[in-house]
């Protein structure tokens, strides 16, 4: 029964959308929104649109990737044929119309934020994923996440008071750890294809093994860095 449970469409499609990398980065802008000091409804307001947001970017990236998921990761919903591709480009259309609202509803300038933080990601990942400078798209996109939050509020009623230059920096910087540290599961297969994004590069010279650890040092510095700049900067 759970088999025959797990292999539903909607169940499919919530595989399909990277659910642990949503919910864990819609996690992460609330508890950020909760320490700014974000009342609860406006704290529940960044989860809901951040996740309705990262799900549209999962769903976009297995729909754009499932040639070459089908050749080195079958088990994936979409790839494997389990899931019709017009599912996936009908949740991705829902999502874009739902996730448009709710930017707004944190005000007109984290909305803008947010909407142009969703294209730079959807367009980097396509035309730089297998680049050198594959980092860019993830490092610009995170450094507009304190902007969101700096300018968010409640019923479309944002803050005019922009992010600290700090936490900006901060942000960019923790782009490029999780760039590196979710792309390294795959590499293998990123060899096969052929491509050359930083990640593998650096893999080249350092070893895989070696670039974990590389990677996660940097990226929990940088939290380190994020919660000493947001006791003593603060957030915006």
């Amino acid at each position: 029964m759970l088999r025959a449970l797990s292999t539903t469409p909607s169940l499919l499609l919530v595989r399909a959308a990277h659910p642990r990398q949503a919910l864990l980065t819609a996690a992460a802008l609330a508890a950020a929104a909760a320490v700014a000091g974000r009342a609860p409804r406006e704290v529940a307001l960044v989860g809901a649109t951040v996740l309705v947001g990262q799900s549209l970017l999962g769903w976009a990236d297995d729909l754009a990737d499932r040639e070459r998921d089908a050749r080195h990761r079958p088990g994936k919903p979409l790839a494997g044929g389990r899931l019709d591709a017009g599912t996936v480009w009908f949740a991705l259309s829902c999502a874009v119309l739902l996730v448009v609202p709710l930017a707004v509803a944190n005000g007109r300038r984290a909305a803008a934020t947010y909407l142009a933080l969703l294209a730079l990601s959807a367009l980097g990942d396509r035309l730089l994923h297998d680049r050198p400078l594959s980092f860019a798209p993830w490092m610009a996109s995170f450094a507009l996440y304190p902007a969101f939050l700096a300018y968010g509020g409640w019923g479309g009623v944002g803050s005019p008071t922009p992010p600290t230059p700090a936490m900006v920096v901060l942000a960019a910087a923790l782009g490029l750890g999780v760039h590196v540290l979710v792309a390294l599961p795959g590499l293998v297969h990123d060899h096969l294809e052929g491509d050359r994004s930083l990640p593998m590069l650096l893999a080249l010279r350092t070893g895989t093994p070696r670039l974990l650890l590389l990677a996660g040092a940097w990226t929990a510095l940088v939290v380190v860095g994020v919660l000493i700049a947001g006791r003593t900067a603060g957030l915006a």
